[in-house]
């Protein structure tokens, strides 16, 4: 599938500056064109566009323009939304993904382009969400999986686990790490967007860091740049061996594999450190968050400081008094 040359000239325009000037993944923009092709399709059948006889999946959209664009309403994006819900099966969250990337398409349209001069999806409302905390592991579980590692691999997947524990780093940006990010008591990371940022590394993660170099660079690499690679080819390590290191090395500290992942380790991460004193402000910076609302779910995790703070009102020491008995009815 290539966008560039199926999408008709108005998608193209946006998704290539989703790419280029956003520095959106291409695999972000391959799921923005999806969605959008499937809004369209289904708007062209909707509006009796195209003959009722052809499937859905099978409605070209080379010929959507800014007319089409431009005459849709709030009616045909719920009774589109109703559709995906009822005959495609749909949840809430994927629903919601799909209402962003519709939205996304007409706030360029309207304040990048100048193509529109009224967003018709201004009051879009998305789906209700559920919303639910990050799971995590504490501070004993997360002690268990660094002592679990062992192996011909340990080296390098006991800093890779490290990395995750205490940087909070996306597995994209563990995998996309080259050697020269490493300088001194800092990681440079390359994240969401190609936005850089700056990471400290504390003692820990120095001194794994130091250990898996001192092996790495005794190996003869196909890959010279990788900080991290597999020593069975010595190419950069896959995102998919990362996820199946990751659940080893959980089975192997008696952990549930089956609820925690990579990136359950940055949630990990994201919970120790604000529960050990660093502010919110600070972690929105280490994780490379964008919106600080992003970064404040992990305030409502289970916070010992909460419940220090709930004992240390005076009336927390109140004791009820026994229910008195019940008294004759008077009447």
């Amino acid at each position: 599938m290539d966008y560039r040359t199926e999408a008709p000239p108005i998608l193209r325009d946006f998704l290539v500056y989703h790419e280029t000037i956003q520095g959106h993944s291409r695999r972000t923009v391959d799921e923005y064109y999806l969605d959008l092709r499937n809004f369209f399709r289904y708007l062209k059948q909707s509006k009796q566009l195209v003959s009722k006889d052809v499937p859905l999946d099978d409605i070209s959209i080379a010929d959507v323009d800014l007319d089409l664009a431009r005459n849709i309403t709030l009616t045909d994006i719920y009774s589109y939304m109703n559709y995906l819900s009822r005959d495609r099966g749909l949840n809430n969250t994927s629903r919601a993904r799909k209402v962003a990337t519709i939205r996304s398409f007409y706030k360029y349209l309207t304040n990048k382009a100048k193509l529109l001069e009224v967003n018709p999806v201004q009051d879009l409302d998305s789906p209700r969400l559920k919303k639910s905390l990050p799971k995590y592991l504490n501070l004993e579980e997360s002690l268990e999986l660094l002592d679990s590692v062992d192996g011909k691999n340990f080296s390098r997947d006991y800093c890779i686990l490290a990395l995750f524990l205490n940087c909070g780093l996306r597995i994209s940006e563990l995998v996309g790490l080259n050697k020269t990010d490493v300088r001194g008591d800092q990681l440079r990371v390359l994240g969401k967007g190609n936005k850089e940022r700056m990471l400290y590394l504390n003692d820990a993660c120095q001194r794994a860091l130091e250990n898996w170099l001192t092996e790495r660079d005794s190996l003869t690499l196909v890959d010279q740049n990788a900080l991290f690679v597999t020593l069975q080819n010595r190419r950069r390590i896959s995102t998919a061996a990362v996820h199946k290191l990751v659940k080893k090395h959980l089975a192997a500290a008696g952990l549930d594999s089956s609820q925690y992942s990579s990136h359950k380790l940055r949630h990990t991460a994201a919970t120790l450190m604000l529960q050990n004193g660093v502010d919110v402000r600070t972690l929105q910076e280490v994780l490379g968050h964008d919106h600080l609302n992003t970064t404040q779910i992990y305030t409502h995790v289970d916070n010992e400081d909460l419940r220090t703070a709930a004992r240390a009102n005076p009336l927390s020491r109140v004791r009820q008094k026994k229910k008195p008995e019940k008294e004759p009815d008077s009447q």
